[in-house]
């Protein structure tokens, strides 16, 4: 089974992963990066600190450590100037 690695950054954090995981393709590694970015978003929002939370990317690598797809959680506060009545 291929290994994959999960290279975690959150804002100005990361966090690489030095080992990696088996899984069964690179499918399988994309769903499982399109969900760590999801959890870790809501994670993120549900510890909300400020009102513009730092973006979740996922950078996975294939098992000779090279790029082979990212993943970006973001969410964005869009405000509309208040009209004065």
């Amino acid at each position: 089974m291929p290994r994959f690695y999960f290279d975690v950054f959150l804002g100005s954090c990361s966090n690489v992963d030095p080992e990696g995981h088996e899984i069964e393709s690179l499918l399988a590694a994309e769903i499982e990066a399109l969900r760590s970015a999801g959890e870790l978003a809501r994670d993120q929002l549900l510890q909300l600190q400020s009102p513009s939370p730092a973006d979740v990317r996922i950078e996975v690598r294939d098992e000779h450590r090279q790029p082979v797809l990212a993943v970006t959680a973001a969410i964005r506060i869009n405000r509309r100037p208040l009209c004065a009545k």
